[in-house]
């Protein structure tokens, strides 16, 4: 079976991040922005991974205008090991990529597949999930990580576990099925039942097992992935932009986890896990105070509850308004209402017709 030296960490850090508009840019989107604590929230991937994953074995996939800021925010990682995709084409493309550059490099290699913007509260309790994943990983199954759904989410996929399955066990379980991003009504039966858990994107295998999956269950992506030279070869380079750009579009879950039947999964319990999906949860992850006002900015506040304020470099006073989202950067200015976080991301499309200089 893999030993640890062959464990390998692939961080996901292609997103854009719209919601968080206007701190979010292409070139400086979520995932190496600030929100909690000193570190990025990719630099805090990578260091909660150390213990288990050095990084010198984790592999960064991102896009051209994210590498750079990548390359400069994590020195530990090899520069060469920081790679921008040559098209947007999912999930699936590449995780299979990064497979592949793996299978060339090490063939008992184990990858765990690894979101680049989530804030995780308890880094020792959630490695106490991710070490039996990569050991049930190394003997040839594909793992997922569940999360203990803690109300009725309808923007996330949930895993159906069997309906013993104990939250917080360390052995994995077989996984009945992946189920859809549900209504409300559907999500409210799911957290009665107790074991539906959130799909968070986190992944395990090893790299034989992904590429002989994508064989049989994605043959045209694999055969272009297997056409690729080793990754020491000088082409490589070159062959990925000709080759990639021809992927397939589709995730790894409609790919492969969805059909194959060697799937397991291990149901978590409580590791502080929140995927920051918008700037009302930035807003419950920090400190606020007896207004329930959160200020990254000097602030005056009269008569207002409830706001979340982030400006650099100047004063903000509020004067009777509650629940607002306040962003100021040099070029834009975002004033929501807190409910409406969600949306924000809906401006984002409308600045792509006509204000590009804004994205």
């Amino acid at each position: 079976m893999p030993q640890p030296t062959h464990y390998y960490g692939l961080i996901l850090a292609g997103g854009r991040g719209t919601r968080f508009w206007p701190r979010s840019r292409r070139s400086h989107s979520k995932q190496v922005l600030r929100f909690t604590g000193e570190r990025t929230l990719i630099q805090q991937t990578v260091d909660r991974l150390s213990p288990l994953i050095p990084p010198d074995r984790l592999w960064i996939l991102t896009n051209d205008h994210l590498r750079a800021e990548i390359v400069k925010q994590l020195p530990e990682v090899p520069k060469n090991q920081i790679l921008a995709e040559p098209a947007q084409r999912n999930t699936a493309p590449a995780i299979g990529l990064a497979a592949h550059i793996l299978q060339s490099i090490d063939p008992n290699a184990v990858m765990g597949v690894f979101p680049s913007d989530h804030v995780i509260s308890k880094p020792a309790r959630y490695l106490q999930f991710v070490r039996p994943a990569l050991k049930a990983a190394a003997s040839g199954k594909i793992v997922v990580l569940g999360i203990q759904a803690r109300w009725p989410e309808t923007g996330y996929g949930y895993i159906e576990f069997p309906k013993d399955v104990e939250a917080g066990s360390r052995e994995p379980v077989a996984v009945k099925r992946f189920r859809e991003k549900p209504d409300l009504k559907t999500a409210r039966k799911y957290v009665k039942a107790g074991n539906f858990y959130w799909n968070a994107g986190m992944f395990f295998w090893k790299t034989s097992v992904l590429l002989d999956a994508l064989r049989e269950y994605l043959p045209k992506t694999a055969t272009l992935l297997a056409s690729l030279p080793a990754f020491s070869n000088p082409r490589f380079g070159a062959r990925l932009k000709e080759a990639f750009p021809n992927a397939e579009n589709i995730s790894i879950d409609y790919a492969v986890l969805e059909k194959s039947p060697n799937v397991a999964g291990l149901a978590t319990d409580d590791f502080g896990w929140n995927d920051v999906g918008s700037w009302n949860a930035v807003y419950e992850l920090l400190e606020r105070d007896t207004d329930g006002n959160v200020f990254r900015a000097e602030a005056l506040a009269r008569g207002s509850s409830g706001n979340y304020v982030d400006a650099h470099g100047k004063l903000v006073a509020l004067l009777g308004v509650k629940d607002l989202i306040v962003v100021d950067t040099p070029d834009a200015l975002l004033i929501a209402d807190r409910s409406r976080a969600q949306e924000v991301g809906d401006i984002v499309k409308e600045l792509e017709k006509q204000h590009q200089h804004l994205l």
